[in-house]
Parts: structure tokens; C-alpha cells; sequence
């Protein structure tokens, strides 16, 4: 007991959690004071491209889920409840609930659009009032939406809408923390017996979500990066607690915090994930930018 007591009280302990401490009251301060701009109901189920019936997006959904979830059932029956020892089991589940998520509220989508008696001109009046605002201004914008309401064709989404932005984001980060550690990190430098099923998880988890971005409807804001934050803090307190209950092996070496080193690695840990969030919001923009330029009548712009 003495020497766990002994342990946490080495001068690179603290510096290490305020490494930690800063970045997650700086998330919790983001989130509660940037205003969030409205999110729409048919952003979550509708594809970002015009002619695409929305039932493809669905379809690819459940095929991704489909081929994630063995992977996960696998390293579970491999591992147990120790498999969620590492951040790539936790970002993988994180993963599979976005999917499992966007499965339920794409399907519900299609199912309330497919039963609307005047979905399609619904769909008309909506184009037109996107048409009209590019063309027109905001005065046209507020003409066509007095004469014909918004709520024929945009709803504000719930909660579970929101969730489900706010986790695809944290994933878009965390796939790519993730990948990029693990390849560039863990595998040249470490003794790490690389097999399929590891390499399956550390590569389709961003394939996957980097196809359903290019075809969702889901904006981008650039401060749901305080989720994805959050979501890696957790994790570290997670292992801190658990070191702290006896448990003595680090599954990285970076978050070891027996060493003087600790803090640059900590630090470097809370940087690494603006570029990682960056490159992902990146993708996302370039798609918007290069699809709108070569696809104007076919790819509808998402902000």
C-alpha cells in the first residue's frame, strides 16, 4: 500500500493529470457556451447526393455493422471483459453504435418518408426554397417558407439526432487516433504480434466511417472536438483508476507514468488530437469543396 501511495505522489503525476484536467474543462467550457447551429432530421438519413434513394444509405449501414460486428465478438470471446482494456476496443464499440444508431434513425426515415402522401412535393418545395435563398437572398428564403411553412419539409432533430452527430464526430476522431497510433506508432517501434484480426480493427473501423461520410448529410462543426476529447479523457481515467485499485500494466507505453518522460508524452497526447480531429474535418471539407464543384445538379452541400 505504502509503495502505491508512494507511487502516486511522484512530481510527474500532477503535471500529467493537468495535462489531462486542462483539455477537459476546456471541452465542458466549449460545450456549454458555443451556440449549435440546427440540426435537421433529414441530415441524418438522407444521402448527400440528390439522386441516391436514401435506402442505399441505410443498406450500406447495416452491411457495415454487419461486417464490424465479428470482428468485435471475436476479440471478446478472445480477451472477455479485458478487451476493453484498450482504446481500440472502446472506440471500436463506439463505432458500432453509431452504426447500430444510424441504422434505427435511417430506417425510421425512409419509413415516415415512404408513407408521406406528398413526399415528393414536399421534396419539391424543399428545393426550391434552397434554390431560392442561393438566388434570391434571404428574402426569397423567407417568402417561400411563409407560403408554404417549414415544417413540411424540415424538422429539427431530438435529442437521439444530436447524439448521433455528436458521436460520429467523436468517432471521426477517434478512428483516426486510433489508426494512426497504432500504424505509426505501436508497430514499428513495439515487439507487437500483428494478426489479421488486429489489423482488420485498426484499419476497416476508418474505412467504414470514411465511406459513410461520403455519403451522409451530417455537418461537420469544428467544436465537437471537445466530445472527442472528452471521450479520450475518459479513457484515461479509466486506466488511472484502475491502476490506482492495483492493476500495474499499461497496455501503452505512453500512458506509463512510472517515468520522467510522462509529461511530454501526456502533452503530446492532448495535442495529437487537434491534427487527428483536423484530418478528418478536412476530408469532410474536401468533400464538400470538390463534389459541389464537379457534381453541382447531383451533390447536395452539407455545413
Amino acid at each position: 500500500m505504502e509503495e502505491g501511495i508512494v507511487f502516486w505522489l511522484q512530481w510527474q503525476v500532477p503535471i500529467s493529470a493537468l495535462m489531462i484536467m486542462g483539455p477537459a474543462f476546456f471541452s465542458f467550457y466549449t460545450i456549454k457556451n458555443v451556440k449549435t447551429e440546427p440540426l435537421y432530421f433529414h441530415n441524418l438519413w438522407k444521402p448527400c447526393w440528390r439522386f441516391l434513394n436514401p435506402l442505399w444509405l441505410l443498406f450500406f449501414r447495416v452491411c457495415a455493422f454487419i461486417c464490424l460486428t465479428p470482428m468485435l465478438y471475436e476479440i471478446i470471446a478472445i480477451d472477455g471483459a479485458f478487451a476493453f482494456y484498450f482504446y481500440t476496443q472502446w472506440t471500436f464499440a463506439l463505432v458500432m453504435l453509431y452504426f447500430s444508431l444510424a441504422i434505427v434513425i435511417s430506417g425510421y426515415g425512409c419509413f415516415v418518408f415512404s408513407r408521406t402522401e406528398n413526399g415528393e412535393i414536399a421534396e419539391f418545395l424543399k428545393r426550391n426554397l434552397e434554390d431560392s435563398a442561393i438566388t434570391n437572398g434571404e428574402e426569397g428564403f423567407l417568402k417561400l417558407q411563409n407560403q408554404y411553412g417549414e415544417g413540411a419539409f424540415r424538422v429539427r432533430c431530438g435529442f437521439w439526432g444530436y447524439a448521433m452527430q455528436a458521436i460520429y464526430q467523436t468517432c471521426a476522431g477517434a478512428v483516426i487516433l486510433t489508426d494512426v497510433v497504432f500504424w505509426c506508432v505501436l508497430v514499428p517501434f513495439t515487439h507487437l504480434e500483428l494478426n489479421v484480426l488486429m489489423g482488420c480493427m485498426h484499419s476497416l473501423n476508418a474505412v467504414f466511417l470514411l465511406l459513410d461520410s461520403g455519403l451522409n448529410s451530417l455537418p461537420f462543426p469544428w467544436f465537437r472536438l471537445a466530445y472527442f476529447v472528452l471521450w479520450s479523457c475518459l479513457y484515461i481515467v479509466f486506466q488511472w483508476v484502475i491502476h490506482a485499485c492495483g492493476f500495474t500494466w499499461w497496455p501503452y507505453p505512453f500512458l506509463d507514468l512510472d517515468t520522467p518522460w510522462a509529461p511530454i508524452w501526456y502533452f503530446l497526447l492532448a495535442a495529437i488530437h487537434v491534427p487527428c480531429y483536423g484530418i478528418y474535418a478536412l476530408i469532410v471539407k474536401s468533400k464538400n469543396t470538390v463534389f459541389s464543384k464537379w457534381s453541382p445538379c447531383t451533390f447536395v452541400r452539407t455545413y
